[in-house]
């Protein structure tokens, strides 16, 4: 199939698990590839294994996709609800002669098996079912005996594929068993349904992970048999850890759910998940932020790699902070909302002061969830302190002393301003033979429970007169004499 016709991909999670890392990452590329060629993306739920399948992890996986901003044109659709297709499919092949009824019983393939394994032989499927008389298979089916239905795979010679990513790919014939199509109880194997459902849905495009590339031969003889136009493939490197071993939990969170409720911004992960394994080309070779747009318009099957993306949680960090920095107070604020909604937590102050207060501080952030935890003094009057900080810089009484003395320097000031408070602060710890850098310590910790934060006269003013006098003037009441 030319890749020059309008493509139509596809997205096919299993919802035996929530969306993961590797998942997305697949939808991603399809998403991408689908829009920068004013394609269409179809999303398909592969639920046949009806013991792990659960509805739960369909609405995990569709949440997880609108998360990261994956829109899809058609879906989604269920292979539970396609069995009709699936059946007709293996009854085409096996009226072509390119499929077989097998009797094997479960205990009787383990058994061989394992005397294969025992032998040094490879543990394949040995084939005797194929010599059976179509016509007696028939009638032994009719009869009732269980049976299954395999591929015949082609004795002798290669199957091979053109890859847009990795190029030629060839199998020996003599390597690929003859797999199971239908099982006895009349459910498709992941096999038969995926081509089924891929001919059906005229993909011309499969855009998928590189751990599809042993199941691919086994899709082209069927697409062969099926006498159906071959689609493009194209697999993508695999995601792994650190250690350079396939990303699992034991790296961190792999759930894409995991890394929204780590207050990761949804356009950030977007950003970093595209990179991984994939490339803009030369002309953007100095540049990692794209927004969404940007990646639609660069995106093409050439700049994938054929090497394994490495997953760095410092580099999503990374990311994640040059979002929080470059977004408006405006975009952050529904962001940062659902973290507060999360914490049970409830802003103190008027909006036009909350976007102000987002406006301070998101050069500081690491995430959306500091929103919610370590600046919530800047949202409202219900706030912990950090007891470090307290012990740190407010366990001189005399300090606490000065800062409630200090409020009321400020309490009756005229002007409340940057440049106002801080030479108000300079000139009393002068009168006082203090140094000034005690008095901001203990300021900002009195003021944010905090012993970092931003300038502390920005915080003054960000705050307000009347919430920066009544803070500094509780501090004698917040940490007794004494206690250290």
């Amino acid at each position: 199939m030319s890749s020059a016709s309008t493509p139509r991909v596809r997205f096919a999670p299993s919802p035996t698990g929530y969306l993961h890392v590797g998942g997305a990452r697949t939808a991603l590329f399809n998403w991408l590839f689908a829009r920068h060629c004013g394609g269409t993306l179809i999303l398909r739920i592969e639920d046949t294994d009806f013991e792990r399948s659960s509805e739960e992890m369909v609405e995990g996986i569709l949440v997880g996709m609108r998360w990261l901003g994956i829109d899809w044109d058609d879906g989604p659709f269920y292979q539970s609800q396609r069995l009709d297709l699936y059946r007709q499919t293996a009854e085409k092949l096996l009226a072509s002669g390119h499929a077989y009824h097998c009797f094997c019983t479960k205990e009787e393939l383990e058994q061989r098996r394992a005397a294969a394994i025992a032998a040094g032989r490879p543990p394949m499927y040995d084939r005797r079912c194929r010599s059976i008389d179509p016509n007696v298979a028939a009638e032994r089916k009719t009869s009732g005996e269980a049976c299954a239905i395999r591929f015949a795979i082609p004795e002798g010679g290669n199957t091979s594929f053109d890859d847009a990513v990795f190029g030629r790919v060839e199998f020996a014939n003599s390597e690929i068993e003859d797999f199971v199509l239908l099982r006895s109880d009349g459910i498709p194997t992941y096999h038969l349904s995926v081509v089924a459902d891929d001919i059906d849905m005229r993909l011309t495009h499969i855009i998928r992970g590189a751990d599809h590339i042993s199941n691919t031969p086994k899709q082209v003889l069927q697409y062969q048999a099926l006498g159906a136009p071959m689609p493009v493939f194209a697999h993508v490197p695999l995601i792994l850890g650190p250690d350079k071993t396939r990303l699992s939990k034991r790296h961190g969170a792999t759930s894409v759910i995991s890394y929204k409720d780590m207050g990761i911004v949804p356009e950030a992960f977007r950003n970093f998940l595209a990179l991984l394994g994939w490339s803009p080309g030369p002309s953007q070779k100095d540049r990692e932020i794209f927004g969404s747009d940007e990646l639609i318009q660069l995106f093409s099957l050439d700049g994938i790699s054929k090497s394994n993306a490495v997953f760095d949680n410092d580099k999503l960090a990374w990311f994640n902070t040059e979002y929080i920095r470059a977004y408006p107070a405006e975009k952050l604020l529904p962001l940062i909302e659902e973290e507060w909604d999360r914490a049970g937590f409830t802003p103190a102050r008027s909006r036009d002061e909350i976007l102000a207060a987002i406006d301070l501080l998101k050069p500081r952030a690491r995430n959306l969830k500091d929103f919610a935890t370590v600046f919530r003094a800047y949202f409202s009057d219900d706030f912990e302190y950090d007891p470090a900080a307290v012990t740190k810089f407010l366990s001189d009484g005399a300090v606490r002393a000065l800062l409630s003395e200090l409020s009321h320097r400020y309490a009756v000031g005229a002007d409340f301003t940057e440049a106002s408070t801080e030479a108000t602060l300079r000139a009393f710890a002068e009168e006082k033979g203090i140094k000034a850098g005690q008095l901001i310590n203990g300021s900002r910790v009195a003021l944010t429970g905090q012993a970092v934060a931003p300038s502390l006269f920005a915080v003054m003013a960000q705050l307000g007169k009347e919430r920066v006098v009544q803070r500094l003037a509780a501090v004698d009441k917040m940490v007794p004499i004494g206690d250290v």
